[in-house]
């Protein structure tokens, strides 16, 4: 196939690596970000294997290995700290390959050092797409004009604009019914041991990461765009001060100024993923509740996924190919981790107790093959 000019509308982790993909390819790539810097500070994120492979096709993956933290213990506590199920890291790692966990932001500064910053325009606030059949390319009109692609790969998030050019009459995204607090404490003496935490309607996740630091998550049950009136710190502190060790310990290692907080939205599913020359990716095109930790993960299958079809035969068959291969495996996967995060934030007693109890008798091969799924996902050829 002949080099196209590529605009990448969105630099997260799904974009950055769809540009670096494409660009190994030899093809003409910018990516297109709205805000003045790429990358995000305060939060962490699981790699599983499929992700891994996926990074290690663009090049990247022995850097991240480099910075991130690989087989940590865990698995699922009840509220009184009591294990209900246990993951056994080692034979989830001698069947599909290690899990790690890295610091957005240094998966980031990976990202943009292997794509370049001539390659990256930022401040740029896309307004609208529009796929041109006539003349087999698309146009991308932003705040400061126009310009026409040959390819235009949305990958621009949950409230994608790209999106409206590819499904017009899309539904928008689904509050989830729960709200996320993220945050990462300072420095702290090694701790091996993460896993989630579940209560009533509320979890907390754990997961230590290469720096001595630890990642960490709560989600509750909440009112959409409800926020905490005397600060997010606070209110954290409130719903989880008292749970389990190390959790009130590791809350006294964080800035209190440093936790985010986020509603948890799921996107419909979409009728396809591309029209014309454009197409989407990422939470754009499959955003979904973080209860399997595979958004960024799926994000990268579908980067390598576009490139790889890109490098064999016409555009608009690798489009199609594209959509055909991503659209089943994304809409499985985000169903799955919806039922789970239903699951998991179950309030009422009798259902938690019954879901305690199953997770507690459930057999140690059952976790791994739940995820079997997604994490056998190898790069096309």
């Amino acid at each position: 196939m002949r080099a196209l000019r590529v605009i990448v509308v969105g630099g997260g982790i799904g974009g950055m690596a769809a540009a670096i993909a494409l660009h190994r390819r030899g093809h003409d790539v910018q990516v297109w970000e709205r805000a003045a810097a790429v990358g995000e500070v305060g939060s962490g994120l699981t790699l599983w294997p499929n992700g891994l492979r996926a990074l290690d096709a663009i090049g990247v993956g022995d850097g991240v290995r480099s910075r991130a933290m690989a087989d940590t213990e865990g698995g699922i506590r009840d509220r009184s700290g009591r294990w209900l199920t246990r993951t056994d890291t080692e034979k989830l790692a001698d069947r599909y390959g290690p899990v790690v966990a890295v610091r957005r932001a240094d998966l980031f500064d990976i990202l943009r050092t292997a794509l370049g910053e001539d390659r990256l325009r930022l401040g740029v606030t896309v307004t609208g797409v529009e796929s041109l059949w006539e003349t087999t390319v698309a146009r991308v009109r932003y705040s400061g004009g126009a310009e026409t692609a040959d390819l235009v790969v949305g990958a621009d998030g949950l409230r994608s604009v790209v999106r409206a050019a590819v499904c017009p009459h899309a539904r928008p995204p689904r509050y989830a019914g729960y709200t996320a607090w993220r945050m990462i404490t300072d420095p702290l003496p090694d701790l091996r041991q993460g896993g989630q935490i579940w209560g009533s309607g509320e979890i907390f996740g754990i997961v230590p990461l290469a720096d001595h630091r630890v990642y960490m998550f709560g989600a509750v049950n909440a009112a959409e765009g409800e926020h905490a009136p005397d600060g997010e710190f606070a209110e954290v502190r409130r719903r989880f001060g008292d749970w389990p060790d190390p959790v009130p310990r590791l809350l006294g290692a964080v800035s209190p100024d440093s936790v985010m907080r986020h509603d948890i939205y799921h996107l419909p599913d979409l009728p396809t993923f591309v029209r014309g020359r454009v197409a989407l990716l990422g939470d754009a095109a499959h955003a979904m509740t973080p209860n399997m930790g595979q958004g960024a993960n799926l994000a990268l299958e579908d980067a390598v996924t576009l490139a790889a079809l890109l490098g064999h035969g016409e555009i608009d068959d690798a489009l199609r190919g594209y959509d055909a291969l991503r659209r089943p495996r994304t809409r499985a996967l985000a169903h799955r981790s919806r039922r789970i995060g239903t699951v998991a934030q179950w309030s009422w007693t009798p259902a938690v107790r019954a879901r305690d109890t199953a997770l507690r008798l459930m057999p140690g091969w059952a976790m791994p093959r739940a995820f079997a799924r997604a994490l056998d996902w190898t790069p096309p050829a």
